[in-house]
């Protein structure tokens, strides 16, 4: 199952290779099913077309054998009617002679016997020893050919029950003939041929229809006369639907018996009121039509198999040099702009692959350009917004300290001159922009205390540090610019005492400033002015938005300000950075 799982997943189900070969194999696939169910059809409705075809024309010959057997017994029923009509005295032995030939060239003839009108033997051949008791007039043989004279009458099969100790499984043909010219023993005489099945047998199993198919003959009500399989039908082992096949009309059907399907063709027999019924196993067609199914299914696994293998290749030998082309593109994604390719193939793809070495030149030397170009602008930017911050800083804690000097607070003023120098210190740091978080809360700090010094008795500030980010580096003068907005637009328009606090920890893998003031807030379109990316749009937030501009430059864009703020609620500053242990170079 591993093993299945880990092939699965090394596919590229939407590689070019992969598509090509799904799209071929399938159309493959599809075109060999097709093929293979229409000619399985095909071949299935014409095996059943040409088995009841054949056994159509099976059953014709037997048919054909039976009229031509049934025509000679009723031309021997002529002859012996011609010979007593030709001689004076039936009992004449010329007569008895002619008869003696007839069943000496006749082996299915097993007697000859001629009644009179009212039942008496006149004539019987051969001469056995017949029935003391024998009483023909009331069998139905012997009343048909009373009621029906001058026709040929042929009766079930039956016992002959004429002479003493034979007791013979025979078919009768009679016939009533009428008037007699020269002896006038009776009105009409019956003349009674009885016959064996050997010749009908004979017949009717001289053709096979399948392995397990027969032939067997019913008269026209249901009676079946003759079965190949007469011993299992009189046991009742075996039963023929004579009803169904009866009511059914002349020609092929399939039947189903006890679950068994099965092609009965019937054709009448001429001169009698008896059906040739042909039965033909449909399983032995399904047993031929399932193999060459098989056949079948074999010739399409092998066509399948070979043809994916030649899409497997094809697709391979196409999507190989698209595959290289693919390498290379990651390497170029990688930054290996150094990347070239010779791909030898279709001239397509050897164009392409040229295409792609002009492009990967191009984009090295315009990336060359624009790092080059980003450092000096990115350069020239972080100088630029350090200008802005500073004579902003400086114009406000001069403005202060000018204020404590006019009102004669000469040891606020001395405080405040001695952290201004302390602020420039840091502020200036030896040229370099990257400090230690120490250095910037120290800073912040500093400034704190002059602007407590400005502002007597209204505000108080606390800080919250975890000791482990004190020796992380910092971008420099980032908290400076929010504190002083956190003053002059939240706390110095309180009534009441204000309250700033500054928190330094980490969270979610970040360095967080988190700068919190009680002051008076801000309403829902001053934040978003505050927020605004428009340095035009925000005259009371040009600190902050340095700030911002100069965390996002440096850092990225996940990193810098989050404000959130509510009238009369306060305001809470936070600044992301991430965690630098060692210095950054400018």
């Amino acid at each position: 199952m591993k093993f299945i799982k880990k092939i699965l997943n090394s596919i590229q189900f939407k590689s070019l290779q992969f598509v090509i070969s799904m799209s071929y194999s399938i159309l493959i696939i599809s075109a060999m099913l097709f093929i293979g169910i229409t000619l399985s059809k095909n071949y299935s409705d014409n095996a059943i077309e040409k088995v009841t075809l054949n056994n159509d024309q099976f059953i014709e010959q037997v048919n054909l054998n039976l009229n031509f057997y049934i025509k000679t017994m009723m031309e021997t029923s002529n002859t012996i009617q011609n010979s007593i009509i030709t001689n004076d005295n039936i009992f004449d032995e010329k007569l008895t002679e002619q008869i003696n030939v007839i069943l000496s060239t006749r082996t299915d003839i097993v007697s000859i016997n001629i009644f009179s009108s009212e039942g008496e033997l006149l004539l019987s051949t051969p001469s056995y020893k017949t029935k003391e008791d024998l009483d023909v007039k009331n069998q139905e043989w012997f009343l048909a050919s009373i009621k029906k004279q001058n026709n040929y009458i042929f009766s079930s099969p039956h016992v002959q029950n004429i002479y003493e100790g034979k007791y013979d499984w025979v078919l009768s043909l009679s016939k009533s003939i009428s008037p007699l010219n020269s002896h006038k023993t009776s009105e009409s005489i019956v003349i009674l041929v009885d016959m064996n099945f050997k010749s009908i047998n004979d017949l009717c199993t001289s053709i096979n229809l399948g392995e397990k198919g027969y032939i067997f003959i019913t008269d026209r009500s249901g009676n079946i006369v003759f079965h190949s399989q007469q011993p299992l039908i009189y046991n009742g082992l075996k039963i023929e639907n004579t009803k169904e096949i009866l009511d059914n009309a002349y020609g092929s059907f399939i039947q189903d018996q006890q679950n068994v399907k099965r092609l009965i063709t019937r054709k009448p027999i001429k001169n009698t009121n008896w059906d040739l019924v042909g039965v033909y196993f449909i399983d032995e067609i399904n047993e031929t039509i399932n193999s060459t199914n098989e056949f079948l299914v074999y010739i399409i696994i092998v066509v399948v198999i070979v043809s994916i293998l030649i899409s497997a290749f094809i697709s391979s030998k196409i999507s190989k040099p698209i595959k290289e082309l693919e390498i290379s593109m990651k390497k170029v994604e990688e930054g290996k702009f150094d990347t070239f390719i010779d791909i030898k193939g279709e001239t397509e793809v050897e164009k392409l692959s040229e295409s792609f070495n002009v492009m990967v030149k191009k984009i090295k030397e315009l990336m060359d350009q624009i790092v080059v170009e980003q450092e000096l602008k990115r350069k020239s930017e972080l100088n630029t917004l350090q200008a802005q911050i500073n004579p902003h800083f400086l114009y406000n804690t001069l403005d202060s300290i000018v204020w404590m000097a006019e009102n004669e607070k000469t040891d606020d003023v001395i405080i405040m001159v001695t952290a201004l120098a302390k602020l420039f210190r840091i502020s200036l740091s030896k040229g370099k922009n990257i400090i230690t978080v120490k250095e910037e809360l120290e800073h912040v700090k500093n400034y704190l205390i002059i602007q407590k010094r400005r502002y007597v008795d209204k505000f108080e500030f606390s800080f919250e540090i975890d000791e482990s980010t004190l020796n992380y580096k910092t971008l420099k003068l980032i908290l400076q610019p929010i504190i002083e907005n956190s003053i002059y637009h939240g706390i110095k328009y309180m009534v009441d005492e204000g309250n700033i606090k500054i928190s330094v920890f980490i969270k979610d893998n970040k360095l967080v400033y988190l700068v919190e003031d009680n002051g008076v807030g801000m309403d829902k379109e001053t934040l978003e002015k505050l927020q605004s990316t428009d340095l035009k749009e925000n005259k009371m937030g040009v600190g902050v938005k340095n700030v911002n501009q100069r965390l996002k430059l440096l850092y990225g864009d996940e990193y810098g300000i989050e404000i959130k703020s509510e009238l009369e609620e306060g305001t809470i500053v936070q600044l992301l950075l991430p965690i630098i242990e060692e210095e950054r170079k400018n």
